[in-house]
């Protein structure tokens, strides 16, 4: 595995953005995993599938880790809430319309 700034080709390009692909995608697995546990657990505690302050607490921290790694923060958000509602569709999906749970006191 070559770091970007040693590659000479565009194969040794492509070759190390399939491989970054390939662990975000095992990545976002994973965070499915939790998302699926997530949602177990708030069956059992009657919460909604979306907490709106802990949505705002992930996108803060994934804007602050934007800026760290010199990304565009707007951006990094933009695509984050994407996942964010996917996750909730997920949960969703296990729970039921947030309609029909309560909401948390936030």
């Amino acid at each position: 595995m070559r770091e970007a700034e040693d590659c000479r080709t565009m194969g040794e390009i492509r070759a190390g953005i399939d491989r970054i692909d390939t662990d975000l995608v095992r990545l976002f697995a994973e965070r499915a995993r939790y998302i699926d546990r997530a949602a177990r657990i708030k069956a059992e505690t009657d919460l909604p599938a979306r907490i709106g302050s802990r949505v705002e607490e992930v996108v803060a921290n994934v804007r602050r880790h934007a800026l760290r790694e010199g990304l565009p923060p707007d951006l990094v958000e933009k695509l984050w809430r994407r996942l964010i509602d996917w996750s909730i569709a997920r949960e969703e999906s296990h729970l039921g319309p947030d309609s029909l749970r309560r909401q948390p006191e936030e």
